[in-house]
């Protein structure tokens, strides 16, 4: 199967921003982790800032891979134009949060791009992305 992680604003930083909230782990090791915790499956990790480089590799990705895990970072509570490129797809996507944003300030209990998602993980930590492997393999066996 091919997956693709796409983390996006200031999650360049993890592992050294705001460690209390995020952890001290950067994604870079964590991904590598993950790769061999599913090595059956071709993974890749694609990052940006920039909310147009998503759009471009969420469309780019979207009809041909088998899911995507996508952590929007900031724009899942502002970007519409994220949240219609998710739900222009194919692929299914597993939106997933390291800190539990229902614990975090109230523009955060919101998320615009969720209701195009198969489905929100949120608050814990970087297995989050671990759980998000796991749905898109059983979903996938499901279909078979």
């Amino acid at each position: 199967m091919n997956i693709i992680i796409i983390n996006g604003p200031n999650l360049n930083l993890l592992g050294t921003r705001e460690p209390g909230v995020y952890g001290s782990q950067g994604f870079d090791s964590y991904f590598e982790t993950l790769k061999s915790r599913f090595p059956e499956h071709h993974l890749e990790y694609y990052q940006s800032n920039v909310e147009g480089e998503i759009i471009n590799k969420l469309h780019e990705k979207g009809f041909s891979y088998d899911g995507i895990i996508m952590n929007p970072g900031g724009y899942t509570h502002t970007s519409v134009a994220l949240a219609d490129a998710i739900a222009a797809i194919k692929t299914p996507v597993v939106e997933v949060h390291i800190s539990n944003i229902y614990a975090r300030e109230e523009i955060r209990h919101q998320s615009l791009t969720g209701k195009n998602c198969a489905g929100i993980l949120t608050g814990f930590g970087m297995d989050g992305y671990a759980l998000a492997m796991h749905y898109v393999t059983e979903y996938h066996s499901k279909r078979k």
